[in-house]
């Protein structure tokens, strides 16, 4: 693992800067690329080392709104599944459904298995699995599929102006 060069990533790039402007250089400092892509949590959590629940999975999500469609993101914990029916009970909205990498990158400018929280053309609806809480350091990806950087969960609620939220169904991740 090692300090990315950002000037072959623009969207890693952008996710730096976005990063410090929210007076997160801390966290912009600590961007990694990643031998290989790690597009899943599990991937993520044995290149680095941790616990599959300390990675926050940037989920982008199509959400109906009567005639309006918008994206949101839920930064879930590794260890569980977002539920849909929850998520749309969160946010208030008619359904919400799964998303294409045509509708992600559109909304995020960024690949599958490389959204970030931030970094994207504008900000995005936005909630935070409070189970990320449990984790001193969680790591959420940077742009692309091989970066990754350090945060917290108070990190993330901040960085994004997200809503802290259970977002896994009854079942998940243990829960009864």
């Amino acid at each position: 693992m090692s300090t990315i060069d950002q000037s072959g990533h623009p969207s890693v790039a952008k996710v730096a800067a976005a990063l410090a402007e929210a007076g997160q250089q801390a966290a912009a400092d600590g961007i990694r690329i990643l031998p290989a892509e790690v597009r899943t949590a599990a991937q993520a959590a044995e290149a680095l080392g941790v616990e599959v629940g300390a990675i926050a999975n940037s989920l982008v999500f199509r959400s109906r709104t009567g005639d309006t469609e918008a994206a949101l993101l839920a930064l879930t914990s590794g260890s569980h599944r977002a539920d849909t029916g929850l998520l749309a009970s969160l946010t208030g909205a008619d359904e919400i459904g799964k998303a294409d990498a045509d509708f992600v990158r559109a909304h995020t400018g960024q690949p599958i298995g490389g959204v970030a929280p931030v970094g994207h053309p504008k900000a995005l609806t936005t909630l935070v699995d409070t189970a990320l809480r449990a984790h001193e350091v969680v790591w959420a990806a940077a742009g692309h599929p091989k970066s990754v950087y350090p945060t917290t969960f108070a990190g993330l609620v901040s960085l994004t102006g997200g809503t802290p939220a259970d977002v896994a169904g009854d079942g998940q991740d243990g829960r009864p």
